[in-house]
Formats: C-alpha cells, sequence, structure tokens
C-alpha cells in the first residue's frame, strides 16, 4: 500500500489517530486543533481538507474537515476507515431543530438517521438499511453530558441531500415522524461504518429552527459549539 493512499488525503499511513472528530468545515477542525490539542501535527490540506492530529489529555485523537453533505463525508470517512485504520468518527456538525422539544443551543445525538438521499442503493440490499449510531459512542457521549451538566437530546436525525428545498412542506413532513434535526451527513457516515465494521457518531448543536425562522446569534454559536466539541473529545480517551 502506498504511503498516501488517497488521491484526497496528504497523510502518511501512522499519521491519523483511532479516533476522529470530524466537523463539516475545515476551519473548525483548526478550531479544534488549535485550542484543545497538544503537539499538533497537520496531516492534510488536500482541497484545503484540513487534518490534525494531536493529544487530547494525553491520548491521540485527529480531527479533519469532511465537507457538506453525503458525497463528500461519504468519501473522507471511507477513506479514513478503509486506507488509514481508523476506528472510531464522531460527526461534529450544526443542525435545524425540527422536534418541538428542541431549542437551540441543545446539543442533539443522531441514534438513527432517516434520509431522503440514495446512498444505499449501492449495497444492493433487498429492503431499506436503516442508518445507526454505534451505541457505546452514543452511551458515552450522554454520560459525558450528563456529567458536564448538558442534556444530549437523542432521537433520530434527518440526513437530507437538500439544503435548499423545494417543497416547502417536506420538513414538517420529517416532524410528524419524531425527527429531532436536519442535517446533510450522518446517514452516509453510519452507513460506512456499518459497511467497515467500525463506530460511528453524529453529534448536533442546533443553530437554527426552520420551522420558526429562530436562529443563534453568530456571536454565540461558537459558545455554544464548544459543548459539543467537548462532549466529543471525551470519546477519545479511554472508556
Amino acid at each position: 500500500m502506498e504511503s498516501t493512499p488517497t488521491p484526497h488525503n496528504g497523510a502518511h499511513i501512522g499519521d491519523i489517530a483511532k479516533t476522529v472528530l470530524m466537523p463539516g468545515d475545515p476551519l473548525r477542525a483548526k478550531y479544534i486543533a488549535d485550542h484543545y490539542l497538544e503537539d499538533v501535527h497537520l496531516f492534510n490540506e488536500v482541497r484545503n481538507m484540513l487534518g490534525y492530529t494531536g493529544t487530547y489529555q494525553g491520548h491521540p485523537v485527529s480531527v479533519m474537515g469532511g465537507g457538506m453533505g453525503m458525497p463528500s463525508i461519504g468519501i473522507y470517512s471511507y477513506e479514513l476507515y478503509e486506507f488509514y485504520g481508523v476506528e472510531s468518527i464522531i460527526r461534529v456538525g450544526s443542525a435545524g431543530g425540527i422536534d418541538p422539544s428542541v431549542h437551540v443551543r441543545d446539543v442533539v445525538a443522531g441514534m438513527g438517521a432517516c434520509t431522503d438521499s440514495n446512498f444505499a442503493a449501492q449495497y444492493r440490499l433487498p429492503g431499506t438499511f436503516a442508518p445507526i449510531a454505534s451505541y457505546d459512542l452514543l452511551e458515552r457521549a450522554v454520560a459525558a453530558g450528563r456529567a458536564r451538566g448538558i442534556e444530549v437530546k437523542v432521537g433520530n436525525v434527518l440526513s437530507s441531500d437538500h439544503f435548499y428545498q423545494d417543497d416547502p412542506n417536506a420538513t414538517a413532513t420529517w416532524q410528524k415522524m419524531g425527527v429531532l434535526a436536519v442535517e446533510m451527513e450522518a446517514a452516509a457516515l453510519y452507513m460506512n461504518a456499518a459497511r467497515a465494521g467500525k463506530k460511528a457518531l453524529c453529534l448536533l448543536t442546533v443553530s437554527d429552527l426552520p420551522l420558526t425562522g429562530e436562529s443563534l446569534p453568530a456571536d454565540e454559536r461558537q459558545s455554544s459549539f464548544t459543548q459539543m466539541m467537548e462532549i466529543a473529545l471525551s470519546l477519545a480517551l479511554p472508556a
């Protein structure tokens, strides 16, 4: 195997930790590396999809951008699992709250990920696959939130291919099925993890409520996202 085995990642074998935090925005990956990690090494800047490895409380952890949408995170997570020996990927991102119980600033963990994507068709399954999180990561995230006085709301999320939805009633339709929030990546991450026999979890901070128009002010987003980041980083520590 080549020392840099994919065209999308400049990392050499051994450069990436077994646990990777994956925000969509590569600049958020840089923020996490700059503010939380020690002994940081930049392992990827191909296409400016920045990736870093360092230590958190003495334990190795990597953080890398995953881009927007299922095709993007599908590529990066597949390569991390299949070519770089990564065991766990924790997506840390933003979401739009759908369920009435969900408010801006809430932290949501996607126990399952509904989707309007055709991503699962590649597996040629004789039915409909249900993408779900890895239970041990989910359980530990809820416990880590509780230890910090943070309620992690757990349930179904919607991974949509559409940011601009032509059907104005589509989001409300998902609400009636108890879907907590909408985002754009978790289902593909969960499917890649299942196919690879690896682990995945999607943690989300609710930044807006598309059905009401409420949104989190820009100057408050970073402080709210900090809670989610710290919960995710705790998952890189020994259980």
